[in-house]
């Protein structure tokens, strides 16, 4: 049983550079390596609307966007 690793940009990064490599080799379908990259740029967006709320509001930048950019 697999289990769902942290979301983190270093994460993130890891698991698409593993989808290009797994496309090169032929081990992953076309279809599903872009699945993956739109959830990728998902995560991203989200991401990004929140840094720009927190900017806009002046507020402090959320806890879990310093985590995610920092791990």
């Amino acid at each position: 049983e697999e289990t769902m690793k942290d979301l983190t940009a270093t994460n993130l990064k890891t698991a698409l550079w593993e989808t290009l490599q797994q496309l090169q080799l032929g081990d992953k379908k076309p279809a599903e390596g872009d699945a993956i990259a739109s959830q990728a740029r998902e995560i991203i967006r989200t991401v990004n609307t929140q840094l720009r709320i927190s900017q806009q509001s002046n507020r402090n930048l959320p806890t879990s966007i310093i985590d995610f950019s920092e791990r």
